[in-house]
């Protein structure tokens, strides 16, 4: 009876030996086997069996694209500024085996890295190709880094620079001079402004001016033009007349009365002298000669 014990109790302890060494590698996820202290195998996504007693898992390693914030380091620039940066680095672990025997700490030595290479890239920097050049010195940080890190087993796939913090001096000198910028820039703003303003007011001025001028010229032109008409109509009219009287065959004392009807004319106007010709004076005579014979005959 005891025999049967022993037996079940070793079987028992066989299947919860069994049990203990089967292990199930999940998704984004690889684990590093040694056997007798050497490296055996990385072990992917899907169930594997452990030798008990030969073998462990030296590392379980995660394959996701990880994230490191780390926080603000001193750095000199080249014109000798002091300032804060913080960065942040994107990477992940291409190769378990070399993250895993590659380095001892690898997230230190990330740090570490990461550090070093921003000191050396903003010593050659001025404060102001700094402040500017963040995309510029992201992709450096990030070839570099990535360079690195390649027999670590670590793909360095991002790197940003969250923070720039210049000495507090600083900013206040960059306060002011963005200030005075933007006064400038609003002074140079309202001279363009009144210079448009009297630009556009003074092209009015001229362009009524000449509209004023185009239209006395028209209004000039157009009474030319009918007083013009009004003597071509008055001459025409004269000529026809004449040429009706010489139609006619006029004798002396109709063309003296003409000129008689002409100087009646003359009278009504605003002249202040009249010249009478010598026929003009024989033909008044001549009609008070014709009104005494008339009244005789009554």
């Amino acid at each position: 009876m005891a025999q049967y014990i022993i037996i079940g109790a070793v079987v028992l302890i066989v299947l919860i030996v069994l049990i203990k060494n089967i292990c199930i590698v999940q998704q984004s996820r690889a684990y590093v086997v040694e056997r007798l202290g050497a490296f055996s195998a990385v072990w992917e996504v899907g169930i594997h069996f452990k030798v008990p007693f030969l073998e462990r898992i030296a590392r379980k390693v995660s394959l996701k694209e990880q994230v490191l914030d780390y926080p603000p380091q001193p750095v000199i620039t080249k014109d000798n500024v002091t300032m804060q940066i913080d960065t942040v680095v994107y990477f992940q672990i291409t190769d378990p085996k070399l993250y895993t025997y590659g380095v001892e700490h690898p997230m230190m030595a990330m740090e570490t890295l990461t550090a070093t290479t921003l000191r050396n890239i903003i010593g050659d920097l001025e404060l102001d190709q700094t402040l500017t050049s963040r995309d510029v010195i992201n992709t450096r940080m990030r070839a570099i880094l990535d360079e690195a890190t390649d027999p670590w087993g670590i793909k360095v796939t991002r790197v940003e620079l969250k923070n720039i913090l210049p000495p507090q001096d600083i900013q206040n000198s960059m306060e002011k001079q963005m200030k005075a910028e933007r006064d400038r820039r609003q002074a140079i703003l309202q001279a363009e402004g009144t210079k448009h303003s009297q630009i556009l007011v003074a092209e009015g001025e001229k362009e009524s001016a000449i509209l004023r001028a185009d239209a006395e010229k028209q209004a000039a032109i157009l009474r030319a033009e009918g007083q013009a008409e009004a003597i071509r109509a008055v001459q025409k009219a004269t000529a026809e007349a004449m040429k009706m009287l010489n139609d006619a065959c006029p004798n002396d004392q109709v063309i003296k009365l003409k000129a008689l009807e002409t100087m009646q004319k003359v009278a009504d106007g605003h002249a202040t002298k009249i010249i009478i010709p010598s026929e003009i004076q024989g033909l008044a005579g001549l009609a008070s000669g014709l009104v005494e014979t008339a009244k005789e005959a009554k």
